[in-house]
C-alpha cells in the first residue's frame, strides 16, 4: 500500500520528537510542526497546468528552501551543487527503471533508499545538510521527471506517495546512520576517559 510507510515513519518521528527529545533543542518544536502539516497536506492535491502535484511533496521542498535560504551564500551555493546532484540521479534512476526495468534487482523503495542515503552521507557531514540535499534534489527531480514523461506523453503525479515513501525511508535510514556515527564518538570519548583513567593509576 502506497504512503504506508510513510505515515509509520513520520508517526514514529512526531512522537520521538514530540515526548523523548529534549525539550531544550532548537529544532524539537519546528521540525514536530513540519512532520504534522506533511501528514495534513499529504492527501491533497492539485493542478498546475498540465501537471498534478502532491501538496506535500511541495509543502517539505518550500521548507527546505527556507532553512536552505538562512544558510551563508558559500553553504548555499554547495547546498545547490549537492542538490542538484540528487536531482540529475534522482531522475537517471527513474529513466533506466522504465527502459531498462531488469536492473532493479531489490525493491524500488529500498534500493532508492540506500543509493541516495549513501549519496547524501558522501555529499555532507551532518545529518540536516544530507536531509536538505536529499528533499531538494528529489523533489526537483519529480518536476522534471514529470516534465520529461509529458513528452511521451504519460502521467505522472509530482510527490506522490511513492515518493514521500521513498522520502521518508531515505530519512530514517540517515537518521539511522547518524545515530551510529555519534554512537561511535561516545564509545570513542569513553574509550579514552577510560585509558586515562588506567594512565593515571599506573
Amino acid at each position: 500500500m502506497e504512503g504506508a510507510m510513510f505515515y509509520w515513519i513520520s508517526w514514529f518521528f512526531w512522537v520521538y520528537l514530540t515526548f523523548l527529545l529534549n525539550k531544550k533543542n532548537p529544532y524539537r518544536l519546528k521540525l514536530s510542526v513540519i512532520i504534522l502539516i506533511l501528514i495534513f497536506l499529504s492527501n491533497f492535491q492539485f493542478m498546475v497546468g498540465i501537471f498534478e502535484i502532491q501538496a506535500g511533496g511541495l509543502f517539505i521542498l518550500i521548507t527546505s528552501f527556507i532553512f536552505i535560504s538562512q544558510e551563508k551564500r558559500g553553504a548555499i551555493i554547495y547546498y545547490f551543487i549537492c542538490s542538484l546532484i540528487v536531482l540529475i540521479a534522482y531522475v537517471t534512476f527513474h529513466l533506466f527503471e522504465i527502459f531498462d526495468p531488469i536492473w532493479i534487482i531489490i525493491k524500488k523503495e529500498w534500493m532508492m533508499g540506500i543509493v541516495f542515503g549513501y549519496l547524501a552521507i558522501l555529499l555532507q557531514k551532518t545529518l540536516k545538510g544530507r536531509l536538505l540535499i536529499v528533499i531538494c534534489g528529489t523533489m526537483q527531480g519529480e518536476f522534471l521527471h514529470a516534465y520529461i514523461l509529458n513528452k511521451i506523453p504519460f502521467p505522472y503525479k509530482i510527490g506522490a506517495f511513492e515518493y514521500l515513501d521513498v522520502c521518508a525511508l531515505i530519512a530514517a535510514l540517515l537518521v539511522g546512520w547518524s545515530l551510529l556515527e555519534n554512537a561511535g564518538a561516545i564509545l570513542q570519548s569513553h574509550f579514552h576517559f577510560f585509558e586515562k583513567g588506567k594512565q593515571k593509576t599506573s
